[in-house]
């Protein structure tokens, strides 16, 4: 009962976190996995995938339906990560657990960083250079494949730094990257058989979903500054734990 009490509640943050932000599921999916459901970091990574690409697409939807997705830049960006994840995902499973655990805490104290320090949006383009958004997009495939990520917590800042698109369409912009990126690394990583606890995954993706919608819905209500500043000051907690856990 415990385990499903836990799973149920991370899995609401998860969900909270990528519909709310476009962002941040699957960095604060593996680390509940690992410490709080005993999954090694290898099966916490996929499985992270997994639920990340399903709850990805809720939030996809509901974004999509209030017009806040840029499908042609997302497009191109999900496109030129596609075969990255994929060389990546394939490469991750012959890394040692423990310097995977490792790069992934320093990943996410960069990505706590960005969220505690939002920067200004840019000013809107009307359109994105083809070849600018395929180098950030092979970028993020690669880091998506290699760690387990679905990339969000980068995706998003790229996608208003880089390539100028409205926070308000970056975030459900996002989501149509996190798929693409996450099914691809995902396809890979199952070529190699990895046991998989699907009692924990099932109600930890269901109530992710569920708490896509709410983060969607909340998004709308609440500055995105605020929320990012609070998942961040999660995430940078995490890491420094994940580091520490890792190292000594």
């Amino acid at each position: 009962m415990t385990t499903l009490i836990l799973a149920l509640a991370a899995g609401a943050v998860v969900g909270l976190a990528l519909g709310g932000l476009g962002g941040g599921g699957s960095v604060l999916a593996v680390p509940a996995l690992i410490y709080l459901l005993g999954f090694t970091p290898a099966a916490a990574t996929t499985a992270g995938l997994l639920i990340v690409i399903i709850t990805s697409l809720t939030g996809l939807v509901a974004h999509a339906r209030e017009g806040r997705v840029r499908w042609r830049t997302g497009g191109l960006f999900a496109a030129a990560g596609i075969v990255p994840a994929a060389v990546a995902g394939a490469l991750s499973v012959r890394i040692p657990s423990g310097v995977l655990t490792a790069a992934f805490a320093v990943l996410a104290m960069v990505a706590a960083v960005r969220m505690l320090r939002p920067r200004a949006e840019p000013a809107p383009q009307d359109s994105v250079p083809a070849g600018r958004a395929a180098r950030a997009g092979a970028g993020l495939g690669a880091v998506t494949g290699f760690l387990g990520v679905g990339g969000g917590f980068l995706a998003v800042p790229a996608l208003v730094t880089v390539l100028a698109v409205p926070m308000t369409a970056a975030v459900g912009t996002s989501l149509l990257v996190i798929t693409v990126n996450s099914t691809a690394a995902l396809v890979t990583r199952l070529a190699t058989p990895t046991a998989l606890d699907w009692a924990v995954i099932a109600p930890f993706t269901a109530a992710a979903v569920l708490g896509a919608w709410d983060g969607q819905r909340l998004a709308a209500k609440v500055s995105t500054a605020w929320l990012q500043r609070i998942f961040g000051a999660v995430l940078l907690a995490v890491a420094v734990l994940m580091l520490v856990d890792a190292v000594v």
